[in-house]
């Protein structure tokens, strides 16, 4: 049972951390053009050559 006095702390800060990682993240806007990129890899312009 002591373990738990150390788990149960270190599981709570990790999932902080990753928690203001994902603040951070959407606070950089980084979640901004999600359709965009869908479309893109749906593109034929940029396949194997790019434009000269």
């Amino acid at each position: 049972m002591n373990i738990l006095t150390v788990l149960i702390p270190v599981s709570l800060v990790l999932g902080g951390v990753g928690l203001l990682f994902f603040v951070f993240t959407l606070k950089s806007n980084q979640y901004e053009d999600p359709d965009g990129d869908a479309q893109r890899i749906l593109s034929d312009e940029f396949d194997d050559k790019p434009k000269s």
